[in-house]
């Protein structure tokens, strides 16, 4: 909106090319030339429609390359966009395979005490924690496009999948069913992530804004962690529910099964975990400690309880491991009676958390990297992944974060070293299981403590704080969500806050007024930037939204407003300029 309080005092024009001269008080502004612009082709309702359509699910316009080629080449391009593994295996080498192998093997070292300590959190077999980190890499090695994604189960995902099934089924007492349901929720949650892929509906996740999962994640990291203390205290009875206060409760109403072995061993490998994270987290180049040091600390706490089982009776161990490749277990998928909907449910959550993970951590790499990961290519590989997985003894997978980490800082190459991340899973599933029987549960509990303290980011909770206040409200809403109601619901909260900012963008939108910066061309806002002045005899208005029906009455009434305040400013700085100069002539508002 523009008030002009000057009048035109000269506006000449003449034939063939039209110039014309404005004059402001006196001021001549630099000559105006007209161009004639052609309308654009008329379209019809269909056509333009369509395009909107094309606009919004398919931007990257994925079959531009299949345009006027031979059927050879269009079905080498198809290989090409539904399998990428077709685009880089024609270049592979022998020093990208060494530097895949060292990755891989590295990344193996941490994945296969996580995958077991993860199966643990889910309530689930330890060794479905294993056969998790083996037939999922394997597929995601032929259909995913991040070359750094470490594929296995995640924190975040098991605590969710472990509370939503427990709230219904206990996996003690019923774990033949506990478990169908788990596979099952792995089956829907790869149905509803390769649908979104298929569809091309990637924005649903968008409604996760980070504020949103930052909390989210550090309510979450807490609950984990005070889970764990019924392994690093060694408490046998202990509470099924996922909230703050009945877990306190329930850790200092048990202090009679507390166990003295068990907490010095416990804490000391917690240090020794939590000295190794600190010490790669301050130098880089040492990412490999951090890296090797849970399977050290399985293998040296494994000792110790050998060499100490004699008067170290209160330590519980993980007990028997089957060896073996993953059984089938598409026969134990539950696809009908009263609990189906409870695995549906748990199995979108999952699916939403996984996918949000996975997609975030592919794109945070690809960036320092500087190639492309297709968000939607990914949630197809995902689903499918876990599609597979729920039919061979797996649950919910993703790229984990810490994992991929190292998968980059150990120099991987292309997703090869998902592949030897799985062949080394393989040998450990067909010939190592005997030697976990001893390894004791206080070790799994310390490396998830560990692992998830480092999902606890208060200084990006501060700056949220300082940068938009709706957001720090989003995150804090999500972190108390999580710790006194539960994982599902603090979840949902988080999200319709986040929606409802999301309506009020749209619907309220933020008007500023703005001001020039002297000596430039740059405008910004008046009431932010000391050194902005406003520009004589306009009012610039900004609008930081498209303007339709949701927001088309506010806007009207906001420019009303404004539009007053600016009228009578502009009085007042004339009045106050006649009272200075009588001489002064009259004053038309446009």
């Amino acid at each position: 909106m523009v008030l002009n309080s000057n009048r035109v005092e000269h506006f000449s024009g003449g034939g063939g090319g039209t110039t014309t001269t404005i004059t402001i008080s006196g001021d001549a502004l630099p000559p105006l030339e007209t161009h004639e612009v052609c309308l654009p082709p008329h379209r019809t309702t269909l056509q333009k429609l369509r395009q909107r359509l094309s606009e919004i699910f398919f931007p990257d316009d994925p079959l531009h390359g299949f345009k006027n080629q031979t059927w050879f080449r269009k079905l080498h391009f198809g290989l090409q966009y539904f399998f990428p593994i077709f685009q880089w295996a024609t270049n592979y080498n022998i020093k990208l395979l060494r530097s895949d192998v060292v990755s891989g093997l590295t990344i193996a070292s941490l994945a296969i005490p996580q995958g077991i300590s993860y199966a643990k959190l889910a309530n689930l077999p330890p060794i479905i924690g294993l056969y998790s980190s083996f037939v999922p890499p394997l597929i995601y090695s032929v259909l995913g496009s991040s070359r750094h994604l470490a594929v296995g189960p995640v924190s975040i995902a098991s605590l969710v999948m472990g509370t939503m099934l427990s709230e219904t089924v206990s996996s003690t007492e019923e774990p033949i069913l506990y478990l169908q349901l788990a596979f099952t929720a792995t089956l829907f949650a790869g149905l509803f992530q390769a649908s979104l892929g298929f569809l091309r509906l990637g924005f649903v996740i968008d409604f996760l804004s980070k504020a949103t999962l930052l909390g989210f994640m550090a309510g979450a990291a807490v609950i984990v962690s005070l889970q764990q203390l019924k392994g690093l205290l060694g408490i046998v009875h202990f509470t099924s529910k996922m909230q703050l206060v009945p877990v306190l409760s329930s850790v200092f109403h048990q202090r009679n099964e507390w166990s003295w072995q068990t907490i010095v061993m416990g804490v000391c490998f917690l240090l020794f975990l939590l000295t190794t994270r600190k010490i790669s987290m301050r130098r880089p180049k040492l990412f490999w400690i951090s890296a090797a040091s849970p399977l050290a600390s399985v293998i040296l706490s494994t000792i110790l309880v050998v060499l100490l089982k004699s008067r170290v009776h209160d330590i519980k161990t993980i007990g028997h491991l089957p060896k073996g490749l993953n059984p089938p277990s598409s026969n134990m998928l539950y696809l009908h009676g009263p609990y189906l909907g409870l695995a549906i449910k748990t199995g979108i959550v999952t699916g939403i958390l996984s996918l949000t993970e996975g997609i975030a951590v592919g794109r945070t790499f690809a960036a320092l990297k500087n190639y492309q990961v297709d968000g939607n290519k990914e949630m197809m590989a995902i689903g499918l992944m876990n599609m597979a997985g729920s039919c061979s003894s797996c649950y919910v997978t993703t790229g984990s974060f810490s994992r991929s980490a190292v998968n980059y800082n150990a120099g991987a190459q292309t997703v090869v070293s998902n592949i030897i991340l799985a062949t080394t899973v393989l040998v450990t599933l067909l010939f190592l299981m005997p030697l976990f029987y001893y390894t004791p549960n206080l070790i799994l509990a310390a490396i998830i403590i560990s692992a998830v303290i480092g999902l606890i980011d208060y200084q990006a909770a501060i700056r949220l704080w300082k940068v938009d206040k709706l957001d720090f409200l989003a995150c804090i809403s999500s972190f108390l969500g999580v710790l006194f109601i539960s994982v599902p619901l603090g979840l949902a909260i988080a999200v319709g806050v986040s929606v409802l900012k999301v309506l009020l963008h749209v619907t309220r939108p933020n008007t500023v007024v703005l001001g020039n910066i002297p000596g430039t061309q740059i405008y910004q806002n008046l009431s932010r930037y000391k050194e902005t002045v406003r520009v004589p005899s306009f009012f610039i208005l900004a609008i930081e939204s498209p303007m339709y029906f949701a927001n088309s009455m506010y806007l009207q009434e906001r420019l009303a407003k404004l539009k007053f305040f600016a009228r009578l400013s502009i009085c007042l700085i004339h009045i106050s300029n006649e009272v200075n100069d009588p001489f002064s002539q009259d004053i038309k508002m446009d």
